[in-house]
């Protein structure tokens, strides 16, 4: 470990950043641990928001609150002047994805929420290096805004789209995020572009077998529409999706019902071909409606760009994880990690690893703190993230460490197993050495800064980024936040 700075020794080479960091890495893991034992899911968040926004205050950055029309999101701000430099944090959790501690799966709460994507920890280290930037430009005297971005409800790509049609990233020079995971490297790819929306038929009750006749069913406009889309499917690029799920069917079966809906995403590699599919699938709305003698109501939940990287802040980023060096794990850790890894199919690890782009010897491991080259570099990835909207405005990089067992499914138990006991923190830790050290570069090096936005110039070939929210629409709050 770094040894302590005397006092008045000024913060001035990455030794003594990352030194500052590992000196108050127990306040960040407490932040991160307690986040994690009390998970919230997206749009609830309102004790992870108020942790960081307080946590920063005491730190002497002024808190924004309720960004974007969001109640648990908010934006923190230290200094003035350029470089503007904004780090991403979120702290959602996942439904159904409870987990104790502990390498065998068993849940605190049965069904209850988890975080089993990390995000404990992803909004903790965006935290410790906001605070790491701050402390290096106030003991530097260096001209500078640093911010950190509380983001809500990345599960459900909702929180960045609102906090961007709102503005608060149109300023900055520069976003840094990361994202844990099962290697250490710089994201280079794109990611889906999607659109989530809902549609609600309404048609009208009958009894179905004493009356059918004066019957209109929201239930068969529902399975027309999705007939509909289905057969779509052949007529779309390859690389588009669309998934749906009935969210409301009827309530018995012998009543026609009046009332049904179905729930889609429409994603696509662009945002304008996710934009041209949507409208078929509206157009095949509006025939099921014809067909069936109801009528329909479309409740557009969000809908995110997909993600534009920057691989001048990129080739940046892996410098500093390259010079970081790798993430030491002991034999307790490895043997964790292996128990919870022995946990899956073999074949469900293997399908993992080989759709990450890493080679398969990996799977002979537990763990593995080495630093890799980027992996997806002109791939897009097969899912989405509000990221991507952050993107579109301004230079944005996104690191990975290693923070869980290889070859671990997303959005699974065992990923919360390692979200708050040492492989997490470490993994943590390392990014936010990471982040912190990017963003210093950003501003030492104003050279390296103009070469990322030109290139942001170049990509966005003068298209400037417009909300994918349609006019006038408000948050998708839970009701214990509606207005």
């Amino acid at each position: 470990m770094q040894a302590a700075r005397t006092k008045g020794e000024m913060m001035t080479t990455e030794q003594e950043l990352t030194g500052w960091l590992e000196e108050r890495q127990e306040r960040f893991i407490t932040m991160a641990d307690t986040i994690w034992a009390n998970p919230e899911v997206a749009l609830t968040e309102s004790k992870a928001c108020a942790l960081q926004a307080e946590a920063l205050a005491r730190d002497g950055f002024t808190i924004t609150r309720n960004v974007g029309g969001l109640p648990t999101a908010f934006m923190a701000e230290w200094g003035s002047g350029t470089p503007a430099i904004g780090y991403l944090g979120e702290y959602d959790a996942l439904p159904g994805l409870s987990q104790k501690s502990q390498s065998g799966q068993e849940p605190v709460v049965s069904e209850g929420p988890g975080h089993g994507c990390g995000h404990n920890l992803l909004g903790t280290a965006a935290v410790a290096a906001a605070m790491a930037h701050k402390a290096w430009l106030e003991e530097t005297k260096q001209s500078g805004t640093v911010r950190y971005y509380g983001c809500p409800a990345e599960e459900t790509i909702t929180g960045k789209v609102y906090m961007a049609r709102a503005g608060v990233f149109d300023d900055l020079d520069a976003a840094i995020t990361w994202h844990p995971g099962s290697v250490n490297t710089v994201q280079c790819g794109s990611s889906l572009a999607v659109d989530n929306l809902k549609f609600r038929f309404h048609g009208q009750t009958a009894h179905a077998a004493a009356a059918p006749e004066m019957g209109r069913s929201a239930l068969d406009a529902v399975e027309l529409m999705n007939i509909g889309a289905n057969f779509l499917r052949e007529h779309i690029i390859e690389t588009a999706r669309i998934h749906y799920v009935i969210t409301n069917g009827g309530g018995a079966p012998n009543v026609v019902p009046d009332e049904a809906e179905v729930w889609y995403f429409v994603r696509a590699p662009r945002r304008d071909q996710v934009e041209a599919i949507t409208a078929r699938v509206r157009d095949i709305a509006r025939g099921a409606t014809l067909m069936t003698g109801t009528t329909v109501e479309e409740e557009y939940q969000c809908g995110a760009y997909n993600c534009l990287p920057n691989l001048t802040l990129a080739d940046a980023a892996q410098s500093v994880l390259e010079g970081l060096g790798p993430l030491d794990f002991t034999d307790d850790e490895r043997a964790y990690a292996q128990a919870i890894a022995d946990a899956y199919p073999a074949a469900v690890r293997a399908g993992v690893v080989e759709s990450h782009g890493l080679p398969a010897s990996l799977l002979e491991q537990s763990l593995t703190g080495e630093v890799f080259a980027p992996l997806d570099k002109g791939k897009v990835m097969p899912g989405s993230t509000d990221v991507a909207d952050v993107s579109w405005i301004t230079p944005t990089v996104q690191v990975w460490t290693a923070c869980w067992a290889i070859g671990v499914p997303g959005h699974s138990w065992g990923i919360t197993a390692t979200g708050a006991m040492s492989i997490g923190h470490k993994g943590m830790l390392h990014a936010a050495k990471a982040m912190a050290l990017t963003g210093v570069a950003l501003v030492r090096d104003p050279a390296l800064l103009e070469r990322a936005r030109a290139e942001h110039a170049e990509a966005t070939d003068g298209r400037t980024y417009h909300t994918p929210l349609p006019e006038g629409l408000q948050p998708p709050l839970p009701a214990s936040h509606s207005r």
